[in-house]
């Protein structure tokens, strides 16, 4: 049975139980992979808006293992440049923020705060090998939602992988135990580059009810 909301929840579930038309076009349909962008800027307030939108996804035992750099100065993209691959110099460097997606390995560390009551920390110090794959998988899905939160408070997003973990690691978390996943550029994408929209697959190949 689930419990019910208390005073403030209730406050701050919406009337509608759907997101409109809008919102759907926005997060999903038109919104498209950046890799063109303009000098517009990106506040630092804007970043924090947006980190405060993406942190209520859910994540298994409310883990939250994601950790995110943003780099948003020419001192931070350049220590980034030596481990990105050629195809990806040009739009990282222009784009104003630049994110390293990355989890922290010791993210059961901070559950006795995040999961009270429960002795969670328990289920992963110890085994290396769980808590490694919670954090990846776990840390990926706020990625996703970072995605998501970065459309919903008016930036474009360019997610992608070609470059160099192990280097981004030894840069930006030598002897720590955070992780880089993917890297995710952050601005206002230029809409006159963009390709034509690829298309996806229909619900009959990609879904199947039983």
């Amino acid at each position: 049975m689930a419990r019910p909301a208390n005073r403030q929840e209730r406050r701050m579930i919406p009337d509608s139980t759907t997101l409109d038309e809008a919102g759907r076009e926005l997060l999903f349909r038109a919104a498209r992979t950046h890799h063109v962008w303009t000098d517009r800027p990106v506040p630092d307030t804007q970043l924090q808006e947006l980190y405060d939108l993406l942190k209520w996804g859910p994540t298994s035992a409310n883990t939250c293992p994601a950790r995110f750099v943003f780099l948003r100065t020419h001192e931070g993209k350049e220590k980034l440049r030596p481990a990105l691959s050629a195809g990806n110099v040009e739009t990282t460097m222009r784009a104003p923020v630049t994110c390293i997606v990355a989890h922290d390995e010791r993210f059961f560390e901070a559950l006795p705060r995040l999961l009270p009551g429960v002795d969670a920390a328990g289920w992963f110090a110890g085994n290396d090998r769980l808590a490694s794959e919670t954090s990846f998988r776990n840390g990926t899905l706020q990625g996703a939602y970072l995605i998501l939160a970065a459309r919903a408070v008016g930036l474009d997003a360019g997610p992608m992988s070609g470059f160099d973990n192990a280097l981004v690691d030894a840069t930006f978390f030598p002897g720590e135990s955070w992780k880089s996943n993917f890297l995710v550029n952050l601005g206002h994408g230029e809409p006159s580059a963009l390709p034509p929209r690829a298309p996806r697959l229909g619900f009959d190949e990609a879904c199947r009810l039983e």
